[in-house]
C-alpha cells in the first residue's frame, strides 16, 4: 500500500484523528494543572503535594507507555488509541464525583496508567503510515493538537472553576473528552503498513536495550525529560505567583495565560516544517534559546514582559518537541513504538521531576528559584544538542566513508 502522502483526503482525516487525539489527551492529563492553588487551599496542602495531582499521573504514564508500546507490536496501532482515549474520558467524569484528595490522586494516577495507549503508539502509527518527507508536518499537526487541548482545557477549567466549581469543571472536560475520543475513532483510517508479531518478550528486551544504547536515542531520551520537565515547572507555579499580590489574579484569569498554548500550535508545525527544510538540529538550538530567554524575561516584575516570557518558552518548547520526536521516528530502524515510548517515558519522567522539584523550589527561593531551576534543565538539553550534533556528524561521516566510490578506467 502507498504510504499517506501530504494534500491527500487520507492525510487530512488521518492529522485531524490525531489532532482530536491529542486535544483530548492533553486536555484530561493537564487538567489539574490550573487547579494547584485550589487544591492547596481546599484540602490544606502545600504546593509541592498539590502538584502530585498532575507529576503521579504523568509518571504512571510514563510507566505505562514501556509497557503500551511494546504491547502495540502485537496487538495493533488504531484499537490501542482507541481504548486509551474512550477509557481515560469516562476516568475524567469520575473525578467530579471523589470524596476526597486521596482518592483523587487515585482516580489521576488510572487515568495516567490508560491515557498511555495514545502518546506511545501515536508517534509509531505516524512514522509507518506518512510518507517520509510529510512525517515533520504530519507530527508538528498532532502536536498541534496536544497544545490546543492543553490550552482550552485549562481555559475552561479556569472559567468553570470561578463560576461554579472545581468538580463541575473536571466533569465537563470529561464530557468534552467522550466527543473528542468518538471523532478520533470515526477519522483515523486503519493501519496499512502495520505488521503485527508475537509477544516475545526476550526479543522486546534486547530491542530496548539496543534503543537506550544508541547514543542518538539517549540524547533525544535526555532533551526530552528536560524540556518538559522545564515547561511544566513554569506553568505549574505561575498561578500561584499571579494569584498572590502584587498581581492578585482571579482563577478565570490566569486561566487565560494558558491561551498563550496557541503559539505552540504554530511553533510546532512551523518549526517541523523547517526542520524537514534546513536540518532538525539547527532548528533544535533555536527553539532551545528560545526557552532560555523566555524563562529570563519571567523575571521581570511587568506582567506584559513576564507574559511575552511565558510565551517565548511556549514557542520554543512546542517547537523542540516537534523536531526531537519526529527524529525518534527517523533514528529508530525498527521497533518505532517502542522507541517512541522510551522517548516518551524520558519526557513524562521529566515533567513529574520538574513539577515536583519546581515546588521545593518555589517554597525554598521563591520564582527566582523556580527560574533557576528551568535555566539549569535548559542548558542541559542544549549540552545534549550539541553532543547528539556531534554523533549525527560522525554517523554520517562514517556512511560517507562506507559508500563505495566510483571509479575512473583509463583506456
Amino acid at each position: 500500500m502507498p504510504y499517506i502522502k501530504k494534500g491527500t483526503k487520507t492525510f487530512r482525516r488521518t492529522t485531524l484523528a490525531m489532532f482530536f487525539g491529542g486535544f483530548n489527551t492533553f486536555a484530561i492529563m493537564y487538567s489539574t494543572q490550573p487547579l494547584l492553588p485550589v487544591f492547596s487551599r481546599e484540602f490544606h496542602i502545600s504546593p509541592a503535594i498539590a502538584s502530585l495531582s498532575l507529576s503521579l499521573t504523568t509518571m504512571a504514564l510514563a510507566i505505562s507507555m514501556l509497557f503500551v508500546g511494546s504491547l502495540s507490536e502485537v496487538k495493533g496501532r488504531k484499537p490501542l488509541m482507541i481504548f486509551s482515549l474512550v477509557s481515560a474520558s469516562v476516568l475524567a467524569m469520575f473525578t467530579a464525583f471523589v470524596p476526597n484528595y486521596h482518592m483523587l490522586l487515585l482516580f489521576r494516577v488510572l487515568q495516567g496508567i490508560v491515557l498511555a495507549g495514545l502518546p506511545a503508539v501515536a508517534m509509531a502509527y505516524l512514522s509507518e503510515e506518512i510518507e517520509r518527507g510529510d512525517l515533520g508536518i504530519a507530527m508538528g499537526l498532532y502536536i498541534s493538537g496536544i497544545s490546543v487541548g492543553g490550552m482550552s482545557g485549562r481555559i475552561i477549567i479556569g472559567i468553570l472553576t470561578d463560576f461554579f466549581n472545581w468538580r463541575v469543571a473536571l466533569g465537563t472536560v470529561g464530557i468534552l473528552s467522550v466527543l473528542a475520543s468518538l471523532l478520533f475513532c470515526y477519522l483515523l483510517p486503519p493501519s496499512e503498513h502495520f505488521q503485527p508479531r508475537p509477544l516475545e518478550i526476550k526479543m522486546l528486551t534486547k530491542s530496548m536495550i539496543d534503543h537506550l544504547k544508541d547514543p542518538s536515542l539517549l540524547c533525544l531520551y535526555g532533551i526530552a525529560f528536560f524540556i518538559l520537565g522545564s515547561f511544566v515547572t513554569l506553568y505549574n507555579y505561575i498561578g500561584f505567583q499571579l494569584m498572590a499580590p502584587p498581581y492578585s489574579l482571579s482563577q478565570t484569569i490566569v486561566g487565560f495565560i494558558f491561551i498563550l498554548y496557541i503559539v505552540g500550535t504554530f511553533s510546532s508545525t512551523w518549526m517541523g516544517r523547517q526542520a524537514d527544510m534546513h536540518g532538525r538540529n539547527k532548528m533544535l538550538w533555536i527553539g532551545l534559546l528560545l526557552m532560555a530567554l523566555g524563562a529570563c524575561l519571567t523575571l521581570q516584575t511587568s506582567l506584559a514582559i513576564k507574559i511575552l516570557g511565558i510565551a517565548f518558552l511556549t514557542f520554543g518548547f512546542f517547537g523542540s518537541h516537534s523536531i526531537a520526536s519526529s527524529w525518534v521516528g527517523h533514528q529508530a530502524i525498527r521497533d518505532k513504538a517502542q522507541a517512541s515510548s522510551l522517548y516518551l517515558f524520558f519526557y513524562y519522567a521529566g515533567s513529574s521531576t520538574g513539577g515536583t522539584v519546581g515546588g521545593t523550589f518555589w517554597q525554598a527561593f521563591g520564582w527566582g528559584g523556580v527560574i533557576s531551576l528551568i535555566l539549569g534543565f535548559v542548558s542541559c538539553a542544549f549540552l545534549l544538542s550539541l553532543y547528539l550534533n556531534h554523533v549525527a556528524s560522525k554517523h554520517q561521516q562514517l556512511k560517507t566513508n562506507l559508500t563505495p566510490r566510483k571509479q575512473t578506467v583509463h583506456v
